[in-house]
């Protein structure tokens, strides 16, 4: 019998019929069935009461361990901690970040309470995979607990160099709980680096570092860092989008152009991703070009997300004032410059979408990674492929060289991209497309997955 995964992360969503599961659930859940694996974290539920344990399911071999939360405590570990300044300082984006000290206290109880509850669930030779900024201290946790399983971190959002991390209060004790990882996965060699220099500022550490991986020795233990870049299904991607074509929506999607190009961006409505610059952008490029207006329709589709975050709310009144601005000064009768959906759709439709669009706009200030930009190459018809625009400051600018790279603040620049986009001639579409699809399919989905767990059992081994 293989030896069990245990994922752990915040959010556990149990399996729907007829819903595509999310790019985190693609890259495990074919580990968690091989191995009848265990998925822990919250299952969305909030209440007033302390959790009496996790509820447990199994479905197609895999078993979900979901636990119910404490309504105030949820919302200072998720919406004040997490959200407000992780995730914020993570990205390089001060201006935004906020400490409180109840906000840390709820973020490490909440962590108190995951490491309880699954630590009747474990067996001896479990390997524990835990997933992101929520959980960081959930390692020590866990130790504390007795628990010495071989455990492993993926960090999904970008690692910020020491000089910005040490605006936290109290960034030492978040340097410490990551060492007490025995792996530590990050996104981008530049990530890696900035955990080296974390460690380096703290501790007086021997390492053994190459370009994508560290082995650094602290107090008696061997601590491994690596790259590990998430990838997406490519080959379950090129199929739902092929399929989407034939739906209805997608048809009249099409029709409702008349013939003109669709720039197209799919983005959670969030800060990091860029979009008032973005749409700013936008407006500046039917300026510049005047033969372009009524030839061209940007669709930008943004689901609302942490609604209760005041931030996000700001940013939401900006971009619908800023969307009625640009049809403001550009629409004519037949055309609207700017459609803006704060909705979502089904993933398959999401990937018709995708594949219709003639220019693909990917222009976070600051991403981890930025599995859409994959997504869009992936769902791309070979035969007529549209042009990526991605910003240089986004983890998949490591790995997708081909694409049209710009910095996300030079309008100019991106002004600039858009018309090359527009007027690129089909073999070097091609040409560029061929190369995108063979840096996806070298770090795919399934390759993400299996290096770690491999790291991972090297480190039980």
């Amino acid at each position: 019998m293989s030896t069990r995964i245990v994922c752990i992360s915040n959010r556990v969503s149990l399996p729907r019929k007829a819903a595509a599961p999310g790019g985190l659930a693609v890259g495990v859940l074919s580990a968690l069935k091989n191995s009848g694996g265990l998925w822990f974290g919250w299952g969305g539920e909030l209440g007033d009461t302390e959790p009496a344990g996790p509820d447990m399911q199994t479905r197609d071999g895999v078993t979900y361990a979901t636990l119910k939360l404490r309504r105030q405590e949820f919302n200072r570990y998720y919406n004040g901690y997490s959200n407000g300044a992780l995730w914020p300082l993570f990205h390089y984006m001060s201006s935004k970040f906020r400490f409180r000290h109840e906000e840390y206290e709820a973020y490490e109880n909440i962590n108190g309470q995951f490491a309880r509850n699954l630590l009747p669930l474990l067996r001896p030779d479990d390997l524990l995979w835990v997933h992101d900024y929520h959980l960081i201290p959930l390692a020590r946790r866990l130790r504390e607990l007795g628990v010495r399983n071989a455990i492993g971190f993926f960090l999904h959002i970008p690692f910020p160099h020491i000089e910005t991390l040490r605006i936290l209060p109290g960034y030492e004790n978040l340097i410490r709980d990551l060492t007490g990882f025995d792996i530590v996965g990050f996104q981008t060699t530049g990530d890696l680096a900035s955990f080296r220099s974390a460690i380096s500022h703290i501790h007086a550490v021997e390492s053994s570092d190459t370009e994508s991986a560290s082995r650094i020795q602290l107090d008696g233990r061997d601590i491994r860092a690596g790259v590990f870049p998430i990838g997406v299904d490519v080959e379950a991607i090129a199929a739902d989008a092929e399929r989407a074509c034939g739906s209805e929506v997608i048809k009249r999607m099409i029709a409702s152009l008349v013939g003109r190009k669709l720039m197209i961006g799919v983005d959670r409505l969030d800060y990091s991703k860029g979009l008032v610059e973005r749409f700013a952008t936008y407006e500046q490029f039917l300026e510049t070009f005047p033969d372009k207006r009524a030839h061209i329709t940007y669709l930008q589709i943004a689901p609302v997300s942490r609604k209760d975050v005041p931030s996000y709310v700001d940013i939401r009144r900006a971009l619908e004032q800023a969307a009625g601005r640009t049809n403001g000064r550009f629409a004519d009768a037949d055309w609207t410059p700017v459609r803006y959906l704060n909705r979502n759709y089904p993933h398959e439709t999401l990937m018709g979408f995708l594949r219709i669009g003639n220019v693909g706009l990917v222009t976070p200030l600051r991403d981890g990674m930025n599995l859409v930009a994959k997504e869009y190459v992936a769902a791309q018809d070979p035969e007529n492929p549209g042009v990526l625009i991605l910003s240089n400051l986004a983890g998949a600018a490591y790995e997708l060289e081909a694409a049209l790279q710009v910095n996300p603040h030079d309008t100019r620049a991106v002004v600039q991209a858009i018309a090359q986009a527009l007027m690129m001639p089909l073999p070097e579409r091609r040409e560029r497309h061929a190369s995108l699809m063979t840096a996806l399919r070298n770090h795919s989905i399934q390759v993400w997955a299996d290096r770690f767990i491999a790291q991972l059992q090297a480190v039980r081994r």
